[in-house]
């Protein structure tokens, strides 16, 4: 199968690394040194270093030439650039002649002007594309190592799905397949506020009960709003709901969590975010998440004590506090539909 890579950050290398072992991969990057770099080494040393790619995989500065390698109606185009620069990528492929027939995107996250899912992003610039989600408990590093992980492709389009499994289940990989693009949408974005409340939460040495509770009702928060924007429950007990959020909230490679972390050890926003190196979504799409759970009238506490750290000054003692301060009579623990 021919694929067609658009992002050379950490997950798009992984990925790409991952199906060149058995397909014609082409990663493309926009930086035409990095892809002399990566053509040389076969390691991207900014965002994988040590992690030794694929031999058979190539690289390429040519958006054209990237984008013709990708297009033709068995062949794949996935989009690993962050939630922020999907709308232009769409975009700028809807307007190639020919354009792809086929596109997945590997981002998490809202749009953070529209508060718009990537779905709805896709559908606005590039809706004669067959599109899905590709999204699960996943670290980059791990992957690139060979390690094993599972994923969820989630498509209205089932051909899509049985494309993407071809491309991607083997080795180490697994692939499941879904038609809930919003549940496995939201579950990806808000996993990763989430996970900078219970980054907060170890930072200040608060206990193990604690994070059990953070990662349990912040599950419930995420159904909830998840539900009422026309996801599915039971697509939340899967891969992309609580399973990527017990990693993303957990594991020691997330950027979200480590976001938690140093806030709870009086960093502020901007110092931790030039430290971090990398995108952490979770800071993007929080106000999103906040956002949206207000119009729909969903309860998110969880949610809006993250927002009142990162965006209000609010310390993360002080808003863990105002947590525990709520009535206890507001407390269900029904509350999220069931799954």
């Amino acid at each position: 199968m021919k694929i067609a890579v658009f992002g050379a950050g950490a997950w798009g290398t992984a990925m790409a690394s991952h199906m060149a072992a058995r397909h014609d991969v082409v990663l493309w990057a926009r930086d035409a040194a990095l892809v002399t770099q990566l053509t040389a080494s076969h390691e991207n040393s900014h965002y994988l270093p040590g992690a030794q790619l694929s031999l058979r995989l190539r690289f390429e500065a040519d958006f054209a030439a990237a984008l013709t390698h990708g297009t033709g109606e068995h062949a794949l185009c996935v989009a690993a650039v962050p939630v922020a620069g999907l709308r232009a990528l769409a975009s700028h492929m809807a307007l190639a002649a020919p354009a792809p027939h086929n596109l997945i995107w590997l981002c998490k996250g809202f749009e953070s002007d529209t508060g718009l899912l990537p779905h709805q992003v896709v559908a606005e610039v590039f809706p004669q594309v067959a599109g899905g989600a590709l999204s699960g408990p996943s670290f980059a590093r791990e992957v690139a190592q060979g390690l094993p992980a599972a994923l969820t492709i989630a498509s209205a389009v089932p051909s899509l799905c049985e494309l993407t499994i071809a491309a991607c289940h083997f080795g180490a990989l697994r692939i499941y397949s879904s038609d809930d693009v919003i549940g496995v949408e939201v579950g990806g974005a808000v996993k990763n506020v989430l996970a900078i409340a219970t980054g907060v939460s170890d930072g200040l040495g608060l206990g193990l009960n604690a994070r059990a509770a953070l990662v349990t009702r912040g599950l419930a928060e995420m159904t909830r709003l998840g539900v009422a924007l026309g996801g599915k429950p039971e697509t939340f007990m899967g891969l992309a709901g609580m399973g990527d959020l017990i990693l993303t909230a957990t594991g020691d490679l997330s950027r979200n969590r480590t976001v938690g972390l140093q806030l709870a050890s009086g960093k502020s926003l901007d110092d931790v975010l030039a430290s971090l190196g990398h995108v952490a979504e979770g800071v993007r799409c929080a106000r999103a998440v906040r956002d949206l759970a207000r119009a729909h009238g969903v309860e998110m506490p969880i949610t809006d004590a993250v927002c009142a750290t990162l965006f209000e000054g609010l310390p993360a003692r002080a808003a863990v506090e105002a947590l525990l301060r709520r009535d206890a009579r507001a407390e269900r623990e029904d509350d999220a539909p069931p799954g």
